[in-house]
């Protein structure tokens, strides 16, 4: 008996290595403090809901690392323009698409370089971007300017030079939403897209991108989009072996961490209960289950997949092999600045970052405002 207490519990620990967890909140509560303890995730994922000071944020998950013996990955989706979690404490980045229209490579891993830089000071070491979609004219009422342009290869020089940025400044990098959501003209935080395109046509453009920079990225993000004419159904590519082991994982020959979008969102839980869910995203081969905000939605995951895994052992050899692909990431990095916690930023270091990232965007909004007197 001692001997399967012992196997369950390392079972459960693997488990937790699965999951990127968020919350409500702006400081370590007992409920949160006792669902770190539990699980020990792999990471946790702060929204603007969260963030209301430099120091607060800074605190809150110095307190969320503390909880966990592992090192976490911090995260937080810092694109820039529409999608800014520290508008409230800088002012705001621009956007992806306004500093691809300066046509300034130099500028593109400038701007991944402050961003990321803002991140380490706050304590995040996770960027959820770049934004790989292709801008295509089906999602630009959802897409905006998220997305840089319809051309997979500029995309990808942008999203090469952020990453750099990001990695200059000690942040992982990741490219979503895979395969592409370029396509789609439904916002899947609420709906499923169906994006009725051909694996061929989405290999040269949507997934262009991935290809080239298959090897530069660190995690890939994969979307809840259905694509029937590759899958025969509209089954979400995050739940989809198709997408992640046959095409990702080996067409591909992608071998970083494979992350689901949020399991929350509408075009998931229409579909499926987030238990299911979470097993499919594992079972199809990802990594890492992204759930962003209920913790019962935590719980019920994690409780899911920890059962499945008790009944059945391949899916307890697809979560022991998971769990080793974020173990082998962490300690990849675990000597680089990325891991070292970083301390309590000064208001002089703030203010640097924020002159900076000020005077950043006005060259970006001047080089544009030139650029478009020059093509008038």
């Amino acid at each position: 008996m001692p001997k399967k207490q012992n196997n369950n519990d390392a079972l459960a620990a693997q488990i937790g290595k699965l999951f990127i967890i968020g919350f409500d909140g702006v400081e370590m509560s007992p409920r949160l403090a006792s669902l770190l303890t539990r699980l020990q995730p792999a990471g946790v994922i702060l929204f603007a809901r969260n963030i209301i000071s430099a120091e607060q944020t800074h605190q809150l998950l110095k307190e969320c690392q503390a909880r966990v013996s592992t090192p976490l990955l911090t995260c937080v989706d810092m694109e820039g323009g529409k999608v800014d979690r520290f508008r409230n404490l800088n002012g705001g980045s621009p956007s992806a698409a306004d500093v691809f229209a300066t046509g300034d490579r130099k500028l593109f891993q400038k701007h991944g370089k402050l961003i990321g830089g803002y991140c380490r000071a706050l304590g995040f070491n996770t960027d959820f971007a770049p934004v790989l979609d292709l801008a295509f004219e089906a999602s630009r009422n959802v897409m905006s300017s998220r997305a840089v342009s319809p051309d997979p290869g500029a995309t990808a020089i942008y999203a090469k030079e952020f990453l750099a940025g990001l990695r200059d400044a000690g942040v992982l990098g990741c490219g979503k939403h895979f395969p592409g959501l370029g396509e789609g003209n439904l916002d899947s935080h609420h709906q499923l897209p169906v994006i009725e395109k051909s694996l061929s046509k989405l290999w040269a453009e949507d997934m262009l991108p991935y290809r080239l920079l298959r090897r530069l990225m660190p995690i890939v993000l994969v979307s809840h989009a259905g694509y029937p004419a590759v899958t025969g159904d509209n089954t979400p590519a995050s739940l989809s072996k198709k997408w992640i082991t046959d095409i990702l994982r080996k067409r591909l020959g992608y071998a970083g961490l494979v992350v689901s979008d949020d399991l929350e969102m509408g075009a998931v839980s229409q579909a499926v209960p987030i238990e299911e869910a979470a097993i499919a995203h594992i079972r199809a081969g990802g990594d890492l289950c992204l759930i962003c905000r209920t913790e019962d939605s935590i719980i019920g995951a994690y409780e899911a997949v920890l059962k499945e895994a008790e009944r059945n052992r391949r899916f307890a050899l697809q979560v022991a092999s998971a769990a080793k692909r974020v173990e082998k990431l962490k300690r990849k990095f675990l000597t680089s600045i990325c891991w070292k916690f970083p301390p309590i930023p000064s208001q002089n270091k703030l203010d640097r970052l924020s002159r900076q990232l000020w005077t950043f965007s006005e060259s970006v909004r001047l080089e544009n405002i030139v650029r478009e007197q020059e093509q008038s």
